[in-house]
Parts: C-alpha cells; structure tokens; sequence
C-alpha cells in the first residue's frame, strides 16, 4: 500500500524515533512520536521541530518573477524587499482559493535575487501545473521546483530562536517576523525565515535534502536540556487551530474566497490586476455570503468537521470546518463558516453526532502567545 507514496529525507529518523507514520498528501508523515499533547505542550513551553519536508518549494530566477508573481497573487510582489516574505494567496478567475502560499524574496551569497514560493503539499502539482502556461508571458524567468532537492524543517516555541543561535552564522534574532535570509550551518546553506504555522515564534528551515538528517540532529542536540522534542502532524494541526490559522482543505477550498475567509489582509486590491482580482472585488462591495468564525462549544465533546451550525431555532446555517480539544486552554475549539446575516451572534449551537451543544462565538485566534517581559 505504502509504495506509491513519496518519503522525506528524514524518514529514515522519524522511523528510530517510533513515529507513527501515517499517508498524508502524498507522502508517509509522522503523526505523533509520544503523544500530540506532549508534543503540543513542548512547542508551547519549549520548542518542537517540525518536518514540513512534504511541502511544494518552487524557485523563480529572472527579470520579471515578480510580475509574473504578481499576476498569480493576491499580494503585490513587486515591492517586496529583499528578505522579505509575505503571506497571499493564488485565486481561480472566480476568486476561489487555489492555495494559500507563502513568497520570499531572497539573495544568493554572490547577489543572485531569486523568489521562493512554499506551497500547501496537497495542491503541490496543481499549483506548478497552473503557473506552467503562464510562463510564455514570461520568457526571462525561469521557474525550477526544489521539493525533491531539498527538505524543510520548522522549529517552533519560545525558546527557539534563542537556543538555536549558535547553530548559525546568521544570528536568526536577527530576523523580523516574515524575514528570511540565507546563511549557513557549518558551511551548508541553509534558507532560514522567521516563519511558523503554529501561533509560536521560531523559524522554518529549507536545507538540501542530504543535509537534513545532520541539521535535525544538530538542533535536537542543542535544545535537549531545554526540552526539546519532534513533533507530528497532530500537534501541528492542534497548534494552527488554536492560533486560528487556516488550513486547506478545511477552511479554504476553490469554493471560498479569501475575504470569506477573514483573509482580507492578504488581498492586495488597490491599483493591481492579477487573476481573481474582479470576482474579489465584487465580494468585498457586496459583502461575503459567508464568514469564518470562532467558536468555543459548552463541555467537552468536541465537534469535528462537517458538524451543523445552528441558529436558536435549529435552522442550519453554517458547518464546522475544524474542531477538537484545545491542549492549552483545556476545552474544544471550533472553527466554521456561518451565513453572514449570523456574523455579529454572540451564540449558536452545534450539532455533534445527533446531540446539540450550545457553542459560543470568540476572538480568532483561541491563543495568542505572551509578550516577552
């Protein structure tokens, strides 16, 4: 069964560890090493690495990356600095969510600018095959993809950066949030950003693929008496949802559109034209049909996605698309869309497998990490 599924270069370190691994886009990914609530609580306290090697890394070398970056994009990328990354998005025509991406804008040591585009892994080859015909357009640049050469690692807690510091020529303290640069360890590059998908401070890591093993284990060894830990999909996916990030698949999907999304931020619309732009435009003058909420359900059963929204009167009006136990708050947490007409309800409820449970509305995100002293 596992043969057609792809491994990352730290599969063989996953496997000593005990992971359990589990098919997840295409690839065999740990899930959990101990137990996601250990893992999710060493990120909050200390520090968890991460393997996000299955992500998609395409490269754009050339005169003209960033037009062609921003025909794609909902965020301008013709601005964007040199160390720079953003966070946007890439629409259909009709402003449907092909995937939501992070762009950087980097320097070689010999003063080569390049672009760097990390991708959700599940949209991977939809994303390269939907850039593929916009190339003529473009002829100087050049689009090459990285996945396979490379490996990405995320090191994710309070104690990250100032642990891993002597691992690195670049100081990474160095780095504003969405900064990147590329240095070095121990004489291997190393594209190293202020990044995360976790609601904690810390950085992703994009190495070539033979050095991943060398640059884990280097890391681990520097935060052990710290109490650092590998971590898996599942914490992962319980950190992103207390932090109330997105995730695709759950919350976006080509039938949502950034601004339904609570993603207007990311939306650049002034005084560009890319592909979505007219169909975004539309939304935000009339207003979403639906919006994205925060919800907090009263006991413990958690609701899982695809679980009914109600108003008071059980009429449906929204559906969960990410819910579970929150390890740090110590209750269930629930993301989900719900009609517009509902956005400033205070309360709903929820139906869980034929119960329903009264959920209150909230802030996103459920957690916000303390500000250092």
């Amino acid at each position: 069964m596992n043969t057609s599924l792809s491994t990352t270069p730290l599969d063989a370190w996953h496997r000593s560890a005990g992971a359990k691994m589990v098919p997840f886009a295409g690839y065999e990914m740990p899930i959990q090493y101990s137990s996601i609530v250990t893992e999710h609580q060493a990120c909050r306290t200390s520090a968890a690495l991460f393997d996000v090697s299955h992500m998609g890394r395409i490269r754009f070398d050339g005169d003209g990356s960033e037009q062609l970056l921003d025909h794609l994009l909902t965020r301008r990328v013709s601005n964007l600095p040199v160390g720079g990354v953003r966070y946007g998005l890439m629409c259909n025509a009709e402003g449907g969510v092909l995937d939501d991406v992070l762009v950087s804008h980097l320097k070689t040591p010999s003063d080569r600018r390049f672009h760097l585009l990390v991708v959700n892994a599940s949209n991977h080859q939809k994303i390269v095959d939907w850039i593929t015909p916009h190339l003529p357009d473009f002829p100087t640049v050049t689009m090459s993809d990285r996945t396979e050469l490379t490996a990405m690692i995320a090191v994710q807690g309070p104690k990250a950066i100032d642990v891993c510091k002597k691992l690195f020529t670049f100081d990474p303290s160095r780095l504003k949030y969405y900064q990147a640069t590329i240095t070095d360890q121990f004489k291997k590059p190393v594209i190293l950003s202020r990044t995360g998908y976790t609601g904690e401070d810390g950085f992703e890591l994009i190495v070539r693929a033979e050095e991943a093993n060398r640059i884990w284990e280097n890391i681990m060894l520097a935060g052990r008496d710290e109490g650092f830990a590998a971590a898996g999909l599942g914490a992962r996916d319980t950190l992103r949802m207390e932090a109330g990030m997105p995730l695709y698949g759950h919350e976006l999907n080509e039938s949502i559109d950034p601004i339904s999304a609570g993603l207007s931020f990311a939306c650049n619309l002034k005084d560009r034209s890319f592909i979505g732009d007219d169909a975004l435009r539309a939304v935000k003058a009339e207003g979403p049909k639906q919006v994205r909420v925060g919800m907090i359900p009263e006991g413990k059963r958690p609701a899982r996605e695809g679980c009914d929204v109600l108003d008071a009167d059980g009429k449906k009006i929204g559906f969960v698309t990410s819910g579970g136990p929150s390890p740090t708050l110590g209750h269930p947490i629930v993301m989900a869309y719900v009609d517009a007409e509902y956005a400033d309800a205070k309360q709903f409820q929820i139906d869980i497998r034929g119960k329903t449970v009264v959920a209150n509305v909230t802030p996103l995100p459920f957690y916000k990490r303390p500000n250092k002293a």
